[in-house]
């Protein structure tokens, strides 16, 4: 398993008091994520030895959380702020090609029978700030946008792509509303506030837990505020750094 996560990455802390239930991954400026025991599994429910995974800082799936790989082509990347439920379904492949006499895998009897190669889907990839209710199912290749809330028990089908900041429910997933106006989502998307340290935020704590979906012009005046504060930030300490993505996959 390729496991990529933030620069600055500061090992698993195994002191942690969630560490009987979660691997804790420790950042340098206290930020930290977590990963449910067992999160990594391949169709025999044994650790895979292959396959990509990345995940930004202050991330985390609940317990009995896992993804599900079969082969060494299948990645799943998760940015920063994302926040799942528990019992969590990361389906990357599990497919049989269908074009054939059967869709049966004859090369697992042995025998010398023979197989086509399964058909891969694509990178899944689970942006920043989103929402994952509990005992939801992400297929592969399905693409969760930044400021997405994914109810409980909800199936994100294969090669899924939401809406920015959309809700989302229901099997098949179908968009329910989004979270915010058109201007504050959009002012939301500009500000890229996970692309900001830690200390930002705490600094600018005041403006996180201001009610944005009732009163647009409060909204887009509080993240007004939060951008001229974000240049001011950058101006001082240098460029924002993006959350962190696997590496472009081999054609």
């Amino acid at each position: 398993m390729q496991l990529t996560t933030e620069n600055n990455f500061a090992g698993f802390a195994a002191d942690h008091p969630w560490s009987a239930q979660f691997a804790v991954l420790s950042y340098a400026d206290g930020a930290f994520s977590t990963l449910p025991h067992r999160f990594f599994r391949d169709w025999l429910e044994e650790e895979p030895g292959f396959g990509k995974f990345c995940i930004g800082r202050c991330s985390g799936f609940g317990v009995e959380s896992f993804v599900k790989y079969d082969s060494d082509r299948q990645r799943l990347s998760v940015g920063r702020f994302v926040a799942g439920g528990a019992r969590l379904r990361f389906v990357l492949n599990g497919q049989h090609d269908m074009r054939t006499i059967s869709t049966y895998m004859f090369s697992v009897q042995g025998n010398g029978l023979k197989s086509v190669l399964p058909p891969q889907l694509g990178d899944t990839v689970i942006r920043n700030d989103v929402w994952i209710g509990d005992e939801a199912m992400v297929l592969g290749g399905a693409v969760i946008e930044n400021g997405c809330v994914i109810g409980a028990r909800t199936l994100v089908p294969q090669n899924f792509r939401t809406e920015p900041y959309g809700v989302y429910a229901g099997t098949p997933a179908r968009l329910i509303r989004y979270r915010f106006s058109e201007p504050v989502r959009a002012a939301l998307l500009a500000l890229a506030w996970w692309e900001m340290p830690l200390a930002w935020i705490q600094a600018n704590n005041a403006m996180f837990v201001e009610d944005l979906s009732t009163d647009d012009t409060k909204a887009l005046l509080v993240l007004d505020i939060l951008r001229r504060s974000r240049d001011q930030w950058q101006a001082e300490h240098g460029a924002a750094v993006p959350p962190p993505t696997l590496p472009e996959a081999t054609p």
